[in-house]
Formats: structure tokens, sequence, C-alpha cells
């Protein structure tokens, strides 16, 4: 079973601040792995955070599989992303198109954290499957650059996912170089998400603030005009 530790209730525990790492001073394990290494992403900005530990492997293959995005704009804006990206760096990347929201919320749990775990795994088994079938050896993710991830659990359970095809999962505590991502991202043009990803995620982003709620004077005038208030 997946151990899931303390960072199940407390996503951004345990997180090294981003201005005490640098680049040059980061010591990432990647170099000791063979060049058969599949990285499931997220978006063009995490793969962005991480693109020079990712270059000591060798040949790496970006896969972008995320049933989870909704809805189907902000699925094509972040596949977009990667793709972007991966014309930039001329990388090889796979990009699954497949949209079926239906299909995600049936087969997830509609609360945290079971629904994340759900997704986790749902998201690193198709990465595992696809990476034994192109005969990679490893897998690892993007998810792990995120502070809003539970990120022992995408460990564990990519660890899981992993194993069961006969591949080791490749670890590394990417979340000190967001902020790069974020820079990175914001130098190439590439979009930037301001949500996980499910509908729930972003009800969750959201639903504390006022964004797009009518307030009236300027800022009704404002809305009237395309605006955003």
């Amino acid at each position: 079973m997946t151990e899931l530790g303390s960072n199940l209730t407390n996503p951004k525990s345990k997180v090294a601040s981003a201005p005490d790492f640098g680049l040059s001073t980061l010591n990432f394990g990647l170099s000791t792995l063979d060049s058969s290494l599949l990285v499931h992403v997220c978006c063009g900005e995490c793969v962005a955070a991480i693109l020079e530990p990712l270059r000591c492997v060798g040949a790496f293959t970006p896969f972008f599989h995320n049933p989870n995005i909704q809805p189907l704009l902000e699925f094509r804006r972040r596949a977009k992303s990667v793709q972007v990206l991966a014309e930039q760096e001329r990388l090889d990347a796979v990009v699954d198109m497949a949209y079926d929201p239906k299909a995600f919320l049936r087969a997830v749990p509609w609360d945290r954290p079971e629904r994340c775990l759900a997704c986790y795994r749902m998201r690193l088994g198709e990465t595992a499957r696809v990476a034994a079938e192109r005969g990679c050896t490893a897998i690892t993710t993007t998810l792990l650059v995120s502070v809003h991830q539970y990120h022992a659990a995408v460990r564990a359970i990519g660890e899981e996912e992993a194993a069961a095809r006969g591949l080791s999962f490749h670890y590394e505590d990417w979340r000190p170089l967001a902020a790069h991502g974020l820079q990175e991202a914001k130098r190439r043009s590439l979009y930037r998400q301001q949500y996980c990803g499910c509908i729930f995620s972003e009800e969750e982003r959201f639903a504390p603030t006022r964004v797009h709620l009518f307030r009236g004077g300027a800022a009704a005038r404002r809305d009237n005009t395309g605006g955003d208030a």
C-alpha cells in the first residue's frame, strides 16, 4: 500500500525556499540513469523548470497524458505549452490529446485527498505502460516540481506503478525549481495555468476569490467592456 506520510495533509511541507537554491548548485541524481527515461509532463512551465537537470540524462522523452485537465480549452492550452517548448528545444514529445472528462469524473472520488491520489495513479500508471511499450527503463514526473501536490504520494504511487511494469521510478525533489519554471515560462511566453487541472481544483482555487463576480460601479462598467473586474 502507498505510504502517504505527513505530506498528505500539507502538500507544501518541507519545501526548501527557491532563493536558497541556484541551478549551478543543485545536485540531482539523473546523471546515474541510462538514456531511456519517459517523463510524465503536466505543463510547459514545469518542464521548463527541470530542463537543465533532465539534460543530464542525455535523451529523454516528455509524455503529456493528463485526463484530469478541464475544460477543453484549458486542456488544449496546457498541451500546446508542452508542444511549444518541445519545438523550441527540439524535444521528441509524445502528446496524448484524448479528452474525456466524463471518464475521468467516473474514475476518481470527488473529494481530497482521495481524488488526487486516484488522479496520480491514473496518470503515472499510463506513463509506466507507455514507457514499457517503448522500451524505456525508467519514468519520472513533473508533478515533483509543484509545491501544491501531495509530494510523498506522488513518489510512492510512481514507484508502485513503475515496479508493476518492471521499471524504476526516478525520484527528485524538484520543488526548489518551481520559481525557475515560472520565470522560464514568462521568458518563453508559455501558458501559465492558475489551478491544478480538474474542475474541482478550479473551484478550490477561485471560490474564495471575487474573480468575475459582479461588484457594481466602475467594476461593473469594466465588466461590460470585457475587462477583468
